[in-house]
């Protein structure tokens, strides 16, 4: 452990091993705080990331076992509010399904990160979210379907995920070191401190927090420490009981074991090892072999913190490891697979060597990367339109609203709590800084047929996300709309009347009694919400309106007010 803390340059580590019913050894190593120097015990406290997943699984199964609800049959059988993107999903998407990553929908993690969005926000969204392959065909991460299930928990048991999870699971097993918040975690008396090394030298140094209780919860929000993870793993690995209560039915343990969709074997494919080998993915952790030993693991990945929580149930072993820096993430695994080759008594497969070589060859591919950035850009070109036609805010009705802002002679990028400048790159396409902390962002606008900025395209995912402009809310506000009301007409027989409608919408009505709604665009201007080239604009003076000037692609008129 002490030459792995050197190799890798690790703030701290904790490590766990559980056999049978007992925790037979718990330490740690390094610095909890590395800048104060203060060790890493087992009772230090950090995020478990997406370990999270498995209480939230249990937590299901424990309605299932309750008769509440099924592993198989549609969700909104017992979940009826749900609402996927197609009739199809609706009928098909299981609980299992959703615990088990094999939905068919994408991840979208761009949804949750740094987001107000909560548990229900997520699950509300859903129905934005188009399949990108059939139900149960392919393996695809996703957490926005683990906040969904936690919040079916809340809808199902009259309970939040949060509340459910503590008397259901933390309280009888006496994990009483276990939060849900990095501020309770700050409270604790052993809280650690995120150091990760700066990518440009190396340097360990403090980063933020990633803080979200909102949302993302009931897929990696709980905070925990080896001794209390020890409670969990001695359950696990017992059938479910612990200190002879059985806290969670057997059933529920096997159920999260069964494989529900097959992993691909990437280190045989890529590499040629073999010692890992047909993973598949149960509910919250996944199943596979591992030197010939059946094993069943789980990863947790949050900016600052890493762990793996895993069982051999055949050889009754169970490891905790728990590290600080996201450059040492893999050490979870080192750390792991060295544990049980030891207590198993197989040769040790060099792990720290194999890994710690692809991290430095990840590293310098990195920075020739970041060196080349602009290799693509087009010189000498300018934005088609004057900067502040690019300021508003674009709205996607998944990943919620970017805000373009002015700042001098630039732009800023605003997406959920993310502030970068933004500046041009070339054509309409303007840039973030390669920013540490939120990385690089790009956003391409483009234009309607009238030439005016209407849409921001930005790359999240692994797809591009199109942001439409949104009209303010100002802009369809009575008080507003009431300073076009009145009669317009030419000198000749032509004449109607812009009103207010029952539902307090603008619409203009014509002199046999029809309307034709008018939809806000901009400062005193509209379209017609059947035909969008079909473009009103108001002439005001004084705060009324003077004149009203309709165009679309056959010419102009403007209609005096009377």
């Amino acid at each position: 452990m002490s030459r792995l803390l050197e190799t890798w340059n690790v703030a701290g580590i904790g490590v766990g091993i559980v056999v049978k019913q007992q925790l037979v050894f718990a330490r740690g190593y390094g610095y909890r705080d590395y800048g104060k120097k203060i060790s890493y015990t087992p009772t230090t406290t950090q995020p478990i990331a997406s370990n999270t997943k498995l209480f939230t699984a249990v937590a299901a199964g424990l309605l299932v076992d309750d008769g509440k609800l099924d592993w198989d049959k549609p969700i909104r059988t017992y979940v009826p509010s749900i609402k996927f993107s197609t009739d199809d999903l609706d009928r098909t998407v299981t609980l299992r399904d959703m615990l088990s990553h094999r939905t068919g929908i994408a991840p979208h993690d761009g949804m949750w990160y740094k987001s107000d969005l909560t548990q229900k926000g997520l699950f509300d969204r859903l129905r934005y979210l188009d399949a990108s392959a059939p139900p149960r065909t392919t393996f695809l991460y996703n957490n926005v379907m683990y906040a969904s299930a936690g919040y079916a928990v809340e809808l199902i048991s009259g309970k939040s995920w949060q509340t459910f999870v503590t008397e259901r699971l933390l309280q009888p097993l006496g994990m009483t070191s276990t939060t849900f918040t990095i501020a309770e975690m700050l409270e604790a008396p052993e809280p650690a401190v995120p150091y990760s090394e700066r990518r440009d030298d190396g340097t360990l140094v403090r980063t933020p927090y990633y803080d979200d209780d909102g949302g993302f919860a009931p897929a990696g929000a709980l905070n925990s420490s080896v001794a209390d993870m020890s409670h969990w793993l001695i359950a696990l690995m017992n059938g479910g009981q612990y200190h002879g209560a059985q806290v969670i039915p057997r059933s529920v343990i096997r159920e999260t074991l069964a494989p529900a969709v097959a992993l691909p074997n990437p280190d045989l494919e890529s590499r040629g090892w073999t010692e890992m080998l047909n993973g598949a993915y149960g509910m919250g952790r996944i199943t596979a072999a591992y030197r010939g030993h059946p094993v069943a693991y789980h990863r947790g990945d949050i900016r600052g913190f890493h762990s793996q929580l895993s069982v051999m149930p055949s050889d009754s072993i169970g490891v905790i490891v728990m590290v600080i820096g996201d450059h040492a993430a893999p050490l979870s695994s080192v750390v792991s697979w060295n544990i049980y080759e030891r207590l198993l008594g197989l040769s040790l497969t060099p792990w720290s060597e194999r890994l710690n070589a692809i991290r430095l060859e990840e590293n310098r591919a990195i920075r020739v990367a970041r060196a080349t950035s602009r290799a693509g850009r087009v010189d000498n070109t300018r934005p088609s339109h004057a900067i502040p036609d690019y300021v508003g805010e674009f709205e996607h009705p998944a990943y919620g609203v970017l805000t373009i802002a002015q700042a001098d002679t630039s732009l800023v990028f605003g997406l959920h709590k993310i502030r970068l400048p933004l500046s041009h790159y070339h054509f309409d396409r303007f840039d973030t800084p390669d920013d540490e902390e939120d990385g690089k962002w790009s956003v391409n606008f483009l234009t309607n047929a009238k030439g005016q900025v209407d849409r921001a395209e930005v790359p999240i995912d692994n797809e591009v996300v199109m942001f439409r402009r949104r009209v303010p809310t100002t802009l369809s506000s009575v008080t507003t709309l009431r300073q076009y009301l009145g009669t317009y007409g030419t000198s000749g027989p032509t004449k109607f009347d812009i009103v207010l409608r029952s539902d307090s919408s603008l619409a203009i009505k014509d002199a046999g009694g029809g309307f034709q709604d008018l939809v806000p665009v901009r400062p005193n201007e509209f379209r017609m919400k059947e035909f969008p080239d079909v473009v009103f604009q108001f002439s005001i003076v004084g705060g009324q309106a003077t004149a009203l000037k309709a165009s679309d692609p056959a010419g102009e008129l403007t209609f005096p007010r009377k």
